[in-house]
């Protein structure tokens, strides 16, 4: 194996070390790593340093619009990747996606192998706002074909859509994988509490994640169900599809809901809690906390919507429920299955532990990203 040098663009640097750090210690074992990340707060420094690669920080804020600030952040990658002359460029997120890989093909790279880990709000159905269409345009115009170009996908919906939109062609070299992967070694399964019932939702507080179902769903049930307990984790954050500052206060101060903010450590959480809720339609690539419940053998209520339906088998062997989007009468109907079968929560949850054995185990997905990037 002759060594290479391997350029990894991002949103964030807790991104990179709870959904790449894994990778990254694999890319680590026989090539040169760097990183070009948004500037990094001192609590995740050290985290970092320890994967034993290259830092270039920068300004980018992954969730807002600036035409200046994106510009800036391009010409800077643009002359990092000339500096560094990367044999292999690897962008993930929408931003650093588009951006990352116009400047590496500018720059003559080699191998770029951009991965979207979900679409999100810019494509979800009925979005038309001026944002979105320059999104979409934007992105065509960085992934139009060459040789050596390689888009890697989280599901096989995100392929279609950009097929269907023409942002691809049947030409386009693409792959799916099983999302970022679950460290199994690190999320122990444990016995769920059936008997003390509790649901929890693991999400940043944007209305496309279904915090609005979640929320009416929560005050349904309880209604009924007074001993159940309701849980959910997540930031607040600046966001353009951030839930409204009145459903905030709401959820925080006159609900049923114990709202714990945003944590270091989702294990233990999700191990007092019984069943994980995501009602989401952001389109997610697989999204990252139902492969952490499965691997703790946790049963799951999502939708039926883009990469969450990736997580659920509905056979013989089902590990949880998928719901319509946007239909909180039919959440309430799961979360009380759940309630009056609660033989269910354990079966349900030992299923979704062996999907995540099966498909989801982290070494597996990297080794095939691995072999996508040329690297082993």
């Amino acid at each position: 194996m002759t060594s290479k040098k391997v350029l990894i663009a991002c949103d964030s640097a807790k991104s990179l070390i709870d959904f790449r750090g894994k990778l990254v210690e694999l890319m680590r074992k026989e090539h040169t790593v760097y990183v070009f990340t948004p500037t990094i707060p001192a609590d995740q420094r050290a985290k970092l340093e320890l994967l034993n690669i290259i830092i270039f920080e920068n300004k980018l804020n992954g969730s807002n619009v600036s035409v200046l600030s994106d510009l800036q952040y391009a010409y800077r990658l643009y002359r990092l990747i000339k500096q560094l002359k990367p044999d292999v460029f690897f962008p993930y997120t929408l931003k650093p996606v588009i951006y990352g890989t116009l400047a590496a093909k500018l720059a003559g790279v080699q191998k770029i192998t951009p991965m979207l880990s979900g679409l999100g709000y810019n494509f979800v159905a009925g979005n038309t706002t001026a944002i979105s269409k320059i999104t979409r345009t934007l992105l065509k115009l960085s992934l139009r074909n060459r040789p050596g170009l390689s888009v890697i996908f989280q599901n096989k919906d995100d392929v279609q859509t950009l097929l269907d939109s023409k942002i691809i062609t049947a030409k386009h070299q693409t792959s799916v994988v099983n999302g970022s992967g679950v460290d199994l070694n690190h999320y122990t399964p444990t016995q769920p509490d059936i008997n003390n019932i509790s649901f929890i939702m693991v999400s940043r507080l944007i209305n496309a994640k279904g915090i609005q179902e979640y929320f009416e769903a929560a005050q349904i049930v309880y209604l009924k169900y007074p001993q159940v307990t309701f849980k959910l984790i997540g930031p607040y954050d600046d966001n353009v599809d951030a839930i409204h500052p009145d459903l905030f206060e709401e959820i925080k101060h006159r609900s049923v809901i114990d709202y714990l903010g945003a944590v270091d450590d989702v294990r233990p959480y999700l191990s007092s809690s019984s069943v994980v809720v995501l009602p989401s339609y952001y389109r997610e690539g697989i999204p990252r906390c139902l492969l952490e419940a499965m691997a703790m053998a946790r049963a799951i209520i999502t939708c039926d919507s883009v990469g969450c339906r990736e997580t659920v088998e509905t056979s013989a062997n089902a590990n949880g429920f998928l719901i319509p989007v946007k239909n909180t009468t039919e959440l309430v109907r799961k979360m009380e299955h759940f309630i009056t079968n609660n033989q269910d929560i354990s079966s349900f949850g030992l299923n979704g532990l062996a999907l995540a054995r099966e498909k989801f185990d982290v070494h597996k997905v990297n080794a095939r990203m691995m072999q996508i990037m040329e690297l082993n």
